[in-house]
């Protein structure tokens, strides 16, 4: 990613004058929010905690600004609060999980469902729009959305915290190791040795995705348009057509989770898809990927709002279905608490 927002001593001398109060203060920083905002959140792994820790970030650059001299661009001594800010949350947070993180897959799909567990910190998806574009390039929105994809987001909480920085401010924005050394307070052989350990890691734990595009062909959204189609008339035998042979689906707060495509049709088939127009899907995004606001019919008649599907895909199959069973979550994606007409019925890119 180019430093295109960089600032010289003579630019701070011209913004000076503009930052007589907080307000302008945040409008002239304003540019850098959004990619502070995939920052935090990637190494968070939480919408609200990205949310706050940026809120804080712009805080604490308010209070220093006076002792920032210039010596690097503005963009970067924004990155070094911001990474230390979330440094700091995260010595007192849980990192934040998906089941498959858990332990094994649930053997029986057709069982009672497990009790939600609401003392885990759970993963939370993140919508494209909050993830914005840091460049008009198209390859940088491509590597830009690639480090936001669900997968890598879960794997990279497993990593030490510091590692994960790292991994982060090198592999992802592109900083030298001399930068990540002076903004970490470490050494650059600190820093060669945290990537290579976080690097080896993510491999295991994240193996990188061929097919990664930054938008969905059109064999692609028909396959999603089939998967909206089977879920809103209850056809299981549909959604079973759709599925690579080891797909995954996952529920959190639910624990469980199951592999296999004849486990989860079984699963979807005794829990969820029971009755014939029980939910209306909206199409939505979410960490780069195909996504789907859930409605549930209530005993009012009406489709209230239920929870986000965030699908994976490989290549014209669907090779994990993650459902964040979380209907605040609606908000952060502008979408309504009702399900309305006036939805789209398309996935955005």
């Amino acid at each position: 990613m180019s430093d295109v927002n960089t600032a010289s001593k003579a630019q701070r001398a011209r913004w000076r004058p503009l930052m007589t109060d907080k307000e302008d203060f945040t409008y002239v920083l304003s540019p850098y929010r959004t990619e502070l905002f995939a920052h935090c959140y990637r190494m968070t792994g939480s919408i609200h905690d990205a949310e706050d820790l940026v809120q804080e970030t712009l805080l604490r650059a308010w209070r220093s600004y006076g002792t920032f001299e210039g010596r690097a661009s503005v963009r970067t001594w924004l990155y070094r609060i911001a990474t230390n800010v979330c440094l700091s949350a995260l010595e007192h947070r849980d990192r934040r999980l998906l089941p498959t993180g858990l332990g094994t897959p649930h053997a029986d799909p057709e069982a009672p469902l497990a009790t939600a567990m609401t003392e885990v910190s759970w993963l939370q998806p993140v919508p494209n729009a909050l993830l914005g574009a840091p460049t008009d390039d198209p390859a940088a929105v491509v590597v830009h959305r690639a480090s936001c994809r669900l997968a890598l987001i879960a794997a990279l909480q497993w990593l030490p915290p510091r590692q994960r920085a790292v991994l982060l401010l090198r592999d992802v924005l592109a900083m030298s190791a001399g930068e990540v050394a002076d903004l970490l307070g470490t050494s650059v052989p600190a820093v060669k040795s945290a990537l290579q350990r976080a690097r080896a890691q993510l491999q295991r734990l994240a193996p990188a995705e061929d097919d990664i595009t930054d938008t969905v062909t059109p064999d692609q959204q028909h396959l999603l348009d089939r998967y909206m189609r089977a879920f809103e008339d209850t056809d299981v035998h549909a959604l079973l057509e759709l599925l690579t042979q080891d797909a995954v689906a996952e529920m959190p707060p639910l624990p469980c989770w199951f592999t296999g495509r004849e486990a989860i049709v079984r699963f979807f088939g005794t829990h969820v898809l029971t009755t014939r127009g029980r939910y209306r899907l909206v199409p939505t995004s979410a960490n780069g990927q195909p996504a789907f606001a859930l409605y549930r019919r209530g005993s009012d008649g009406l489709h209230h709002g239920h929870s986000v599907t965030v699908l994976t895909l490989a290549g014209h199959r669907i090779s994990r279905i993650s459902g964040f069973l979380d209907a605040d979550l609606l908000d952060s994606f502008g979408l309504a608490r009702t399900y309305g007409a006036r939805h789209s019925r398309r996935v955005p890119a």
